[in-house]
């Protein structure tokens, strides 16, 4: 069981990641800037169940202030919805690019968009300089529309004595396709 969470606000400077994971008795906690050295904590709870339990606990505390569930690098898997809301993201952030205008709504589609593509912004995060023009909005709308072109694997949750046809499917797609230059200026 495991679980990797962001906190994004540009505006107050934060772009946090808490991770979690279990195995045995014991819950590894990390924590720290997303594109930085993490800060790790264990905690021995003497069974699998103490542990889960402590994880949903964190897990439930996190969530409440604000934190929301991603993948931990830009080369993980993610599901074909979130691709096509961080794309969306991008078409609402790319007028306001070319405008220069970096108002409360740009401010709010780039932290929800930083939610779902996990970003190493540095020490100080300046909204204004994520993107330096629509160019760079253009790219990355590029590379992650390049990802719906390609065959998505499914991902498949069978419930126990179901029949095949009850079955639920996610299309889930591999970030490790997209370029390692998927920030170009960072």
């Amino acid at each position: 069981m495991e679980i990797y969470l962001v906190f994004v606000d540009t505006i107050r400077n934060s772009n946090k990641f808490w991770a979690a994971i279990v195995e045995d008795g014991n819950l590894t906690v990390q924590w720290g800037r997303v594109g930085y050295q993490a800060q790790t904590k264990v905690h021995t709870l003497g069974n699998h169940q103490r542990a889960v339990s402590k994880f949903n606990t964190l897990v439930a505390e996190k969530m409440m202030k604000g934190y929301r569930r991603s993948q931990s690098k830009i080369d993980s898997n993610c599901e074909v919805s979130e691709i096509n809301r961080a794309i969306e993201l991008l078409k609402i952030i790319r007028p306001y690019v070319e405008q220069r205008n970096f108002s409360v709504a740009y401010i709010n589609a780039l932290n929800q968009y930083l939610k779902i593509v996990p970003t190493p912004l540095g020490m100080q995060i300046e909204p204004y300089r994520v993107y330096r023009s629509v160019e760079d909005v253009d790219y990355q709308m590029g590379l992650l529309n390049s990802l719906l072109a390609t065959p998505a694997p499914i991902a498949a949750a069978v419930a126990v004595g179901h029949a095949p046809e009850a079955t639920a499917e996610t299309a889930v797609v591999s970030l490790k396709t997209i370029s390692k230059n998927f920030w170009r200026h960072l």
